[in-house]
């Protein structure tokens, strides 16, 4: 199989794998193996549909086409900027988060907002759109546009399912949540993110960034100047 068929293919089963075990399928999933055992299915599903994903792409290859040349000094500052806001997004969304599946959320869901949430109630979905966008704002190749474009859209559509999901599993604890957050981020309710997510944002832009240059050999970030 061409390596890009064999990607979008991968794409195709990670995305559509995620809705089906995440709404329709979870349900009669649950009740025939339990929590537990659907959680270690549907990690193994998401594994293997991921690993396919990644296999492909490298098997890909970078190509010679793009859709515009992203390495200049401007697309890599805007992007290196993005990704610092989408790692506090991402830090910030393990505090207090309603949507997380955890003890409690429907209290937290009634709180007033707070931290990285004053952004947006998606900050998790967002950090990895934002994720998905810098990399195809920087290499909009075609195994780049499948690849990050599938991840962009899962978690963009994911968070818009998300919130017809909690309507119904929460009610009115979820209403209270929606009508005072946004799903769309405003990214000047970053300010009042706080230390913590601010901290760990930066941590986590920094080894990610970092990594790049064991994992791919880019020096993605700041690390480009350093």
């Amino acid at each position: 199989m061409d390596p890009l068929v064999s990607l979008v293919a991968a794409s195709l089963a990670f995305v559509g794998t995620h809705f089906a075990l995440s709404h329709p399928l979870r349900a009669p999933l649950v009740k025939a193996v339990g929590e537990n055992g659907f959680r270690g299915l549907y990690s193994l599903v998401a594994l293997a549909t991921f690993v396919w994903m990644v296999m492909a792409f490298r098997s890909a290859g970078p190509g010679s086409f793009h859709l515009w040349n992203g390495m200049g000094e401007t697309m890599w500052i805007i992007a290196t900027v993005v990704m610092l806001l989408a790692s506090v997004l991402l830090a910030g969304s393990f505090m207090g988060n309603p949507a997380l599946p955890a003890p409690g959320a429907e209290k937290l869901a009634e709180k007033e907002p707070h931290g990285v949430f004053h952004a947006t109630r998606h900050p998790m979905m967002w950090s990895f759109a934002l994720w998905a966008a810098t990399h195809i704002l920087l290499m909009p190749s075609p195994r780049q546009l499948v690849l990050a474009g599938s991840l962009g859209f899962l978690a963009l559509v994911g968070a818009h399912m998300q919130d017809r999901k909690k309507e119904v599993l929460m009610g009115e604890a979820w209403a209270h949540w929606e009508a005072r957050t946004s799903y769309w981020p405003r990214f000047g309710g970053l300010l009042k993110a706080g230390a913590l997510a601010w901290i760990g944002g930066v941590v986590i832009w920094l080894a990610a960034t970092y990594g790049h240059i064991h994992a791919n050999g880019i020096p993605a970030g700041i690390w480009r100047w350093f």
